[in-house]
């Protein structure tokens, strides 16, 4: 039995990298990148920091510094209240972008946070990311700390794209505009990482989450988020004055009409043309009400982003194509603090709020609005069906078909006492079913076996005779350090002249003893730190030991026999040699004229919830190592151990197996041979140098590069 007062104290890292997000004055409808979650992860981390056995809360973003915005979000830390505060962590530009700019800075992020976890006074007890892009950032967190990973999607990748093609656009479209194969990607990675699964409803369950390779309805959960009833109640019955009724004066003729409010940000997903639209060909409509749409704030549409414009301009079109002025009000401006006045002064009117979107994952506008005694009309897709379910306080529609959404409007405006029926019934079943206080108390319910995870090792110590030096070159061997005689010699020169400036280190995929062999015969200089097998082993010269805790800890999900039996039908697919496998690592000839696309190998292995990481190198050999074991997570181990700042870690590679160790916050130095152009999707990659000098003459050109004796 659960008993958060008895259970010991824990500290939960809540990572949520885009749109805007502070303690006070939430810029909700800002943008396409400010709208419910940021609103949904600050109510989270407050309530959560409320609970007695919770020690710390951590609300973990992007750091901002733009003149665009306010200067709250460039300050490094921000209090939320008693151990619990925002973390911004920088990443990218200083500016303010949108959450589709941010995939190529994500490594970057990651390795930072990674940094600054390692500065606190202990590590968190479990790691809970928000949306695709904090998702990637966990799953890479995950593994190299090997704390457990909870997910909440917020809104699924898969689900827009076919929602998308049904609005009539194209494949390229909506890849370009979206980024969409990285982020269902990022998605699929995951999910299939994931110990827990926070959703809000079932129906997002059942609608979205089924349409992915990984789907595991075990580890999911459905906890409802709360809202704030303090600040959302019921006009009061001798009536108030709000001040928000002026600005709808100035464009209504009749402004005591009952008002139909819809209240989103500008975005076409939202689908608040197709409500105007519906408003517009029903006479009857505005003869009933007028129609109120808060859809953000402007200052001049032409100056606002594509998406923004597109519907702000296509809104006052279609007003004018109905001729609806004076009984539709566009209003320029609203604050946070406005919006629960908004909502009142709709349910006193006798209103309806409408929900039109294409899609809505949870909708926490519609709880605001339901306990400010407004009935609903809402999207039969996504949260509202379990909201309106519990609720029992308005009607779903399919927002594709503008008379359904009129005829739903109409139904409750004509009719008195099923207004007064559903505006009581979301009263009592919003105070019932959704409160900040049950939300947090099910959720520390739900993670409370997470927190008995499996303690992590205690490192190997390294060797003291390098503790003093602060910068590391890497590299891998074949086609990269190797390929050159001349340029290995003068590599060689530059290793024995600086060797008390820095740590040489080797990742390769060769076994251990296939590297040694290498060494000799090509008079390479012993590293200090070899990585073998993929970054599945690790080793320290001069006595060659074995860092065992490495083992321990990516050992974790790794069931190679599984693995085999899975891969053995596959056609094109070989096993390499015994010599060129090992406990931890399964390898296989790839033929790319008869083998199934890696993708479909990957989807394959999602789908028996297989966790392993795979790379394709050099076009032919394909690896299947730990989930947890990479050359760049084992790197970024061994940087940690030496206490070396990834920003002084030189790193140079040439072929696909050598991505995640080019990525992030490393030098980053892809040589010139005949496979860079597997590392392609570095190119537009923060601290990543195409060299143009080939095999170990592209190494030394890198270190002139990036100036490294000189960091």
């Amino acid at each position: 039995m659960f008993n958060e007062n008895t259970t010991k104290p824990c500290y939960i890292l809540l990572i949520s990298i885009h749109g805007l997000i502070r303690g006070r004055d939430l810029e909700l409808g800002r943008d396409a990148d400010t709208g419910g979650q940021t609103k949904y992860v600050v109510e989270l981390a407050k309530a959560l920091a409320l609970r007695p056995n919770v020690e710390r809360v951590d609300l973990v973003t992007r750091r901002i510094v733009d003149d665009a915005v306010d200067a709250d979000y460039g300050a490094p830390t921000e209090s939320l209240g008693e151990n619990v505060q925002i973390v911004r962590i920088e990443a990218g530009p200083d500016g303010y972008i949108p959450k589709e700019e941010l995939w190529s800075h994500l490594d970057v992020f990651t390795d930072r946070l990674f940094a600054w976890l390692h500065d606190q006074p202990r590590l968190p007890d479990i790691i809970h990311t928000h949306y695709a892009d904090a998702g990637y950032v966990g799953v890479r967190l995950s593994n190299l700390t090997g704390l457990p990973l909870i997910h909440t999607g917020h809104s699924l990748g898969r689900d827009k794209y076919r929602r998308f093609l049904a609005l009539g656009m194209t494949i390229e479209e909506i890849e370009q505009r979206y980024h969409m194969p990285q982020r269902i990607n990022a998605e699929e990675d995951t999910l299939s990482n994931a110990d827990l699964v926070i959703t809000s409803t079932n129906n997002e369950i059942e609608d979205q989450y089924e349409l992915y390779d990984c789907y595991t309805r075990d580890k999911m959960a459905v906890i409802p988020p709360g809202v704030d009833l303090e600040q959302f109640h019921p006009p009061y019955s001798g009536g108030e004055n709000i001040e928000f009724r002026e600005v709808l004066n100035k464009f209504l003729k009749l402004p005591d009409k009952p008002i139909i409010l819809a209240l989103s940000r500008p975005d076409e997903r939202k689908n608040i043309v197709t409500l105007l639209e519906a408003y517009g060909q029903s006479p009857r409509l505005q003869e009933l009400a007028n129609l109120v749409i808060v859809a953000g704030n402007r200052d001049d549409i032409r100056e606002l982003s594509e998406g923004a414009k597109d519907v702000l301009t296509e809104l006052l079109l279609v007003v004018d194509c109905y001729e609806l002025y004076g009984c539709v009000a566009l209003p320029k401006h609203h604050t946070s603090s406005e919006v629960a006045d908004i909502y009142r002064l709709a349910a006193a009117s006798k209103g309806v709020f409408v929900n039109p979107a294409l899609t809505e994952p949870f909708g926490l506008t519609l709880l605001e609005a339901a306990a400010s005694g407004l009935p609903l009309v809402a999207t039969e897709n996504g949260g509202p069906v379990d909201i309106i379910g519990n609720c029992q306080n308005g009607l779903l529609v399919n927002p594709l078909d503008g008379s359904a959404i009129a005829d739903a409007l109409l139904r409750i405006l004509e009719n008195s006492t099923l207004w007064e029926q559903y505006s009581q019934n979301g009263l009592k079943n919003v105070a019932k079913f959704y409160s900040w206080d049950a939300h947090a108390q099910a959720y520390l319910r739900k993670i409370q076996p997470l927190l008995q995870h499996e303690p992590s090792s205690k490192p190997t110590p390294p060797p003291k005779a390098g503790s003093y030096r602060k910068r590391a070159i890497f590299t891998s061997i074949d086609n990269t350090l190797l390929g050159d005689a001349e340029g290995l010699s003068q590599f060689v020169q530059v290793v024995r002249q600086h060797r008390r400036e820095f740590l040489f280190g080797i990742a390769t995929g060769r076994r251990f003893d296939s590297a040694l062999k290498l060494f000799k015969t090509h008079n390479i200089p012993t590293p200090d730190i070899l990585i073998t097998s993929l970054g599945t082993e690790i080793y320290y010269p001069p006595q060659l030991t074995a860092d065992v805790a490495w083992n321990h800890h990516i050992r974790h999900g790794w069931t190679p026999q599984v693995l085999r039996d899975i891969i053995a039908p596959l056609p094109g697919l070989t096993p390499q040699p015994r010599s060129e496998q090992s406990r931890f690592k399964v390898s296989y000839y790839y033929d790319a004229n008869i083998a199934p696309p890696l993708e479909e190998i990957l989807t394959l292995l999602r789908q028996q919830e297989l966790l392993a990481n795979t790379t394709l190198s050099f076009g032919q050999y394909l690896d299947f190592v730990p989930a947890r074991a990479s050359k760049g997570q084992a790197l970024r181990y061994v940087a940690k151990q030496w206490n070396i700042p990834l920003d002084r870690v030189l790193v140079s590679g040439g072929s696909g197996g050598d991505e995640d160790m080019l990525r992030g916050n490393t030098l980053g130095v892809v040589i010139a041979n005949r496979h860079r152009e597997e590392l392609s999707s570095l190119t537009n990659t923060e601290r990543v140098y195409f060299a143009e000098g080939a095999h170990a003459w592209g190494i030394l050109e890198a270190i002139k590069h990036y100036d490294f004796f000189n960091l």
